[in-house]
């Protein structure tokens, strides 16, 4: 197991989530496909996964201005899955916090 990183818990995500109650996201490992996302998890959250979208973001360069000069860096790059649930369905990302 171990394709799913970690919850995707940001605004733009509580969002969706909102707008349609049964779509979450995911960070995942760059080389699941949706498939194992989907066993992953239902095996997980016990829950019945109707879809899954997919999205690969690139990482980026980014540069910053110091006192020691100019610094050069690079974002990560990762895989954020979508997932849709069959209707009544519910992730409790907090419920053991």
């Amino acid at each position: 197991m171990g394709i799913i990183i970690k919850p995707l818990v940001t605004e733009k995500m509580t969002a969706i989530t909102e707008k349609a109650n049964n779509r979450f996201g995911f960070i995942v490992r760059p080389d699941a496909n949706k498939l194992e996302i989907k066993k992953e998890v239902e095996a997980l959250y016990n829950v019945t996964v109707v879809a899954v979208n997919t999205i690969r973001y690139a990482g980026k360069s980014k540069a910053r201005y110091t006192r020691a000069g100019l610094i050069n860096g690079r974002t990560n790059a990762y895989k954020k899955a979508i997932v849709t649930l069959k209707e009544g369905d519910t992730i409790d990302f907090y419920s053991n916090i």
